[in-house]
């Protein structure tokens, strides 16, 4: 069995996200708790959160497989002392709300030196702000999402997160996403078993597996290397289907959530099944869209 299901809306209150996962048949769930592109945010209430925790229950979704999405606004790596002090803020905020809510899991993107400083800088800076971040909070768990790497973000290779973590002080309430569609755009080889052998060799060289919390499972619009971050349905990218295999077939794996970000909600029970399948057997994985047709489309 595997943990799986979607990044769901949280229209109406967050309380509607579990009744949203368990209509798909899932069994893992991502969310954010607020506008994920405004500062302001109102305060969760009694009555809210009460409900959201009951309707996980209800759905039979551990809080160990429900992974809330940070704001896309935050950026700790910012050197701006203003910006930055927002950025924190944000963050904390994300950290309490998750508390309350009785979840852990609160994924970011690690953040950007804006060019004015180097990776070395930023990772650095991005620790310092975790660190902040632990002191204040009980039991929320940092969990730095691995990039695409545009820009100037970090995140985008393994020893990125593995030194923002030991610069944090190895704290056990640091933990780390794989998005696949970002690690490949960042040039991590997923698409057969030898080349994900040693991407997640790399990973456990530079991070450790036992850090790895969560899995975004999307393929790629993009090709391998592009440092871009353009999401695919399941099996229909760059990666497709057999390459995606290897993540949800990987026994290390199978007690992580898998939360889909693809871009057509109406195939995320479609792709909730397939994934399921995939697990469940070693049959070769067939894609959905053939090689040919991929490299035409220019997704490979």
């Amino acid at each position: 069995m595997i943990y799986v299901g979607p990044h769901v809306s949280i229209a109406g209150g967050v309380q509607t996200a579990p009744h949203r996962a368990v209509d798909l048949g899932a069994t893992a769930l991502g969310l954010f708790t607020k506008n994920q592109r405004q500062w302001a945010s109102k305060p969760l209430l009694p009555d809210e959160i009460t409900a959201f925790r009951g309707g996980l229950e209800e759905a039979g979704i551990s809080a160990a497989h429900a992974v809330i999405h940070g704001s896309y606004l935050i950026n700790i790596g910012n050197p701006d002392p203003q910006k930055r002090r927002k950025s924190l803020d944000g963050l904390l905020d994300e950290c309490n709300r998750a508390e309350q809510l009785g979840l852990s899991l609160v994924n970011f993107h690690p953040g950007s030196g804006m060019g004015d400083l180097d990776d070395d800088e930023t990772l650095s800076l991005i620790a310092e702000g975790c660190r902040s971040i632990l002191d204040r909070t009980s039991s929320a768990v940092l969990v730095l999402e691995a990039t695409a790497g545009q820009g100037s973000h970090v995140g985008h290779r393994f020893a990125h997160l593995g030194q923002i973590i030991e610069r944090t002080g190895s704290p056990r309430r640091m933990g780390v996403c794989i998005d696949s569609c970002h690690i490949f755009a960042a040039g991590y080889d997923v698409r057969s078993a030898q080349a994900y052998a040693r991407t997640m060799d790399e990973f456990e060289r530079e991070v450790g597996l036992d850090r790895l919390v969560a899995i975004h499972l999307n393929d790629a619009k993009v090709a391998l290397g592009s440092r871009r971050d353009r999401h695919e349905l399941i099996g229909e990218g760059a990666i497709g289907l057999a390459g995606l295999a290897n993540f949800v077939r990987d026994s290390r794996l199978a007690h992580l959530p898998f939360v889909l970000e693809t871009p057509d909600p109406d195939r995320w029970k479609q792709e909730i099944e397939l994934l399921r399948r995939l697990a469940e057997t070693d049959e070769p994985a067939q894609d959905s869209v053939p090689d040919q047709d991929r490299r035409r489309e220019g997704r490979a």
